[in-house]
């Protein structure tokens, strides 16, 4: 399978376990705030029973927290509990950094400040930064039954002068739950999703055929996330849909009185499922369509160009973004590292890995996994993060459509193609 550990591995012991929507497709909202603001209470508050630990001792929300719900206007939402702002230490200093990485790759705040205590030099600051990043950002007071502090008012007063009104939340009481959610739903129109992985590029009535190989890693019962998806937005689009192995892609494609709109196949298998096809059949990867979908396939294709220049010797860092059990066949560590010794160069050093090293460098190339398992605002921090180092990064279905030589066929229906394409340069 292309990235066989794709699937929704979120668990909940209830009975709607299976209706779960998985987190990558879930939008992200951080709760952010000084230790003892009354972070974990908001949660409770939010969910209206006890989903965080709630302690009087500091620096009780060590790592990041996650809770899922429905909110209107956002659909399925992440909540994020995270470790105060103001922690110490090296171990502060490690759950800060875990925080800010949460902080760049949500999709909406929730600062959290408590009424009874002056503002810290550390809430303004990253408030100032939150309404730089123009992010949808909810400002929530709690200990909401005392007095506003003086000092705390008079702040409160100079942020909504720049538009950022607050909710006053008691979170004893927890009756302020459905405010707090009203407001969130009112912010769902500033923020930004993710497209389906056909947007733009099918119709109502069109029929797509899909070929999904079944191997020893694939979960018993299950497909991987990137076809699911796929296969949900084309039912949602109206288009009819053919899902066959690789081996029965031949039959089934000559059975077609009319052939399909778009072929889209499993990357690992592009060199046989071309072959099986007509030569001008529209043809890509779900891994194509998922660099698409997270927003920076442009940057993915850019990544191309470096194997033209690629040093012998050279790193290769071949990123995945969940864990999974690695076969014997396995595309990061064997079926990649295999075609770039054969088409590249022989002598490159590949390391499989899940986060980014320290000591990367400009001569180091990424070929990252489809992210299906992440939310385009994290991956899409993950390659501004590469980008701003100097690093060329692209995906597996880009790199694999370019060692099978179906390069620029697999991506000349998307209707960005013109400006993503440059023959002379890849």
């Amino acid at each position: 399978m292309e990235e066989t550990a794709h699937v929704n591995t979120l668990r909940d012991p209830g009975p709607s376990a299976g209706l779960q929507s998985p987190l990558s497709e879930s939008a992200s909202i951080v709760v952010v705030g000084l230790r003892n603001a009354g972070k974990s209470s908001l949660i409770n508050t939010l969910f209206e029973k006890e989903v965080s630990i709630v302690s009087s001792v500091p620096g009780t929300t060590t790592d990041p927290v996650t809770r899922k719900m429905e909110l209107p206007g956002w659909g399925p939402v992440a909540f994020v509990d995270t470790a105060g702002i103001d922690d110490e230490g090296e171990l502060g200093r490690k759950r800060l950094e875990k925080t800010g990485n949460r902080l760049a790759t949500a999709s909406a705040h929730v600062f959290v400040t408590a009424a009874n205590r002056p503002p810290e030099p550390a809430e303004a600051e990253l408030i100032n930064k939150l309404l730089a990043g123009g992010k949808p950002l909810v400002l929530a007071v709690t200990h909401g039954d005392l007095p506003v502090q003086g000092q705390k008012q008079a702040w409160l007063d100079s942020l909504a002068a720049k538009g950022l009104s607050y909710v006053l939340v008691d979170n004893n009481s927890r009756n302020d739950g459905a405010e707090l959610r009203r407001v969130l739903a009112a912010l769902a129109q500033k923020a930004v999703f993710e497209a389906g992985p056909l947007d733009g590029l099918v119709s109502e009535g069109d029929h797509l055929l899909l070929v999904v190989p079944i191997d020893l890693a694939a979960p018993r019962g299950r497909l991987i996330q990137p076809q699911v998806e796929t296969i949900r937005d084309a039912l949602d689009r109206d288009c009819r849909v053919t899902v066959v192995k690789e081996r029965e892609l031949y039959e089934a494609y000559r059975s077609f009185t009319e052939r399909p709109k778009l072929v889209i196949t499993d990357s690992q298998v592009f060199s046989k499922v071309a072959a099986d096809i007509d030569d001008d059949q529209p043809l890509t990867s779900f891994s194509i369509l998922f660099a698409r979908k997270k927003g920076e396939l442009a940057s993915l294709v850019q990544g191309l160009r470096s194997l033209s220049s690629f040093k012998p010797g050279g790193r290769v860092f071949v990123m995945e973004a969940c864990s999974h059990h690695r076969g014997a066949d396995d595309i990061a560590s064997v079926k990649i590292p295999r075609l770039f010794g054969r088409l590249v160069t022989p002598n490159a050093r590949f390391q499989t890995v899940r986060q980014l090293p320290e000591d990367i460098t400009p001569d180091d190339i990424v070929i990252h996994c489809a992210g299906c398992m992440m939310t385009g605002q994290a991956m899409k921090h993950r390659l501004e993060t590469l980008s701003a180092l100097g690093i060329p990064v692209t995906n597996y279905g880009l790199f694999l459509a370019w060692a099978n030589g179906l390069l620029p066929r697999a991506i000349e229906l998307l209707p960005e193609f013109p400006v993503l394409w440059d023959r002379s340069k890849v």
